[in-house]
């Protein structure tokens, strides 16, 4: 049975990094299902580097998209308001059967705004998710999304009691695993390795052949390095840490930006640290895959890690995803220094967390929400029309 011809498509929203991973495999479902799901795939531009937007929806074997907002970076107001005035009528010309947002960056909750207020339904993908610190601007877009989505897709079972303590009925929720492992999965066996990587950018791959391996690094949450006294502090013990395991930094341009503006290149000049810009999807994934531990910020790296079971040490007081500590292999450690090291010291001599791979982190998520999104959105069409 083909789609209903006055069934509107599914507008797929992607705004930054993340986001991509987690919209390929979904696309690629939603053309596989049947009857295939029509969708529409809007790139907001919150975040936009050309180079790196091309590797990345080539990695991914994403399409490029149907309609780019090209926004570009702000504040997290201006961002969010430009993104709203440029979605409208994308919405008004389209007619949507729904919007499907994942993750938490400010296009995910813009695009959920201006649906609520064009009576639209919201999908989130990922929902549920919280770190319970609300003085990080991702869980306010988490929040405020999930109050607005009309159905919410799960990536771990302890969402829907985040869901539900907020006032959210179980029934608009639906478990269904995480579409990041998804993307992982199929390109496990694509990902480039690492002496390819590092031989790219002129570094000899004999520094990762040391018998403790190597660490992957990657910091830009502004809590560690917007302020000079914290990131010259982290970028200190990670100095020291590199005198027992080579580690590979792939620097975000904020982190970059910063360590020029206080003055603390002289902390990474080191034939033990290699400093990489922002790599291409299987780039990173290959770096990944091959290490010995890695030392993030990054909410996702926390969901790779553990896809990997490669150990983890979150340089975070807190995290939105519990099951990668509860079941997976990673540690949070914060910004203090005596953390770190003891958590490199255990992690090299063995005692890192091995892990296990959670429910429906199966490389099926996708699948899952393709069937149930086109049971809801089927039955609702049906019930409008009766």
């Amino acid at each position: 049975m083909p789609w209903p011809a006055d069934l509107g498509p599914v507008i797929c929203v992607v705004g930054a990094r993340p986001n991509f991973m987690k919209m390929a495999p979904i696309l690629r479902a939603f053309a596989d299902h049947r009857p295939a799901l029509p969708a529409l795939l809007v790139h907001t531009g919150q975040h936009y580097d050309r180079d790196m937007n091309d590797r990345l929806f080539s990695d991914l074997r994403l399409p490029h998209p149907d309609i780019n907002l090209e926004v570009g970076s702000a504040t997290h107001a201006v961002q969010t308001a430009a993104v709203m005035q440029r979605f409208e009528p994308v919405l008004d010309e389209r007619r949507p059967s729904c919007v499907l947002v994942v993750g938490d960056v400010n296009s995910t909750l813009a695009c959920a705004l201006v649906c609520a207020k064009k009576d639209v339904p919201v999908v989130h993908v990922e929902a549920g998710l919280r770190s319970h610190d609300r003085a990080m601007p991702e869980e306010i877009n988490r929040v405020l999304t999930d109050q607005i989505a009309d159905r919410l897709y799960t990536t771990e079972r302890s969402a829907l009691a985040n869901l539900t303590r907020e006032g959210v009925a179980e029934q608009r929720v639906c478990f269904v695993g995480n579409v990041m492992i998804d993307s992982l999965l199929a390109n496990r066996q694509l990902a480039h390795a690492p002496a390819k990587t590092l031989q790219a950018v002129g570094v000899d791959p004999a520094l990762i052949d040391d018998r403790r391996g190597y660490a992957v690094v990657t910091l830009h949450r502004p809590s560690n390095v917007d302020r000079a006294e914290t990131l010259q502090a982290l970028l200190a013990v990670l100095r020291e840490v590199s005198e027992s395991v080579p580690l590979i930094f792939a620097m975000h341009p904020r982190t970059r930006a910063n360590v020029e503006r206080f003055r603390l290149g002289d902390l990474l000049s080191s034939p033990r640290i290699v400093l990489l810009p922002p790599q291409g999807y299987l780039e990173m994934l290959g770096l990944l895959a091959g290490a010995r531990l890695v030392l993030s910020d990054s909410g996702g790296l926390q969901e790779e890690s553990t896809a990997l079971g490669v150990p983890c040490l979150t340089i975070r007081e807190n995290t939105e995803r519990p099951i990668t500590i509860e079941q997976g292999t990673n540690t949070l450690v914060g910004a203090n220094p005596q953390a770190i090291r003891q958590g490199v010291h255990e992690i090299l001599s063995g005692a890192g967390k091995s892990g296990r791979i959670p429910e429906f982190w199966d490389g099926r998520a996708a699948q899952r929400i393709a069937a149930d999104l086109a049971t809801w959105l089927l039955a609702r069409h049906a019930q409008r029309a009766g």
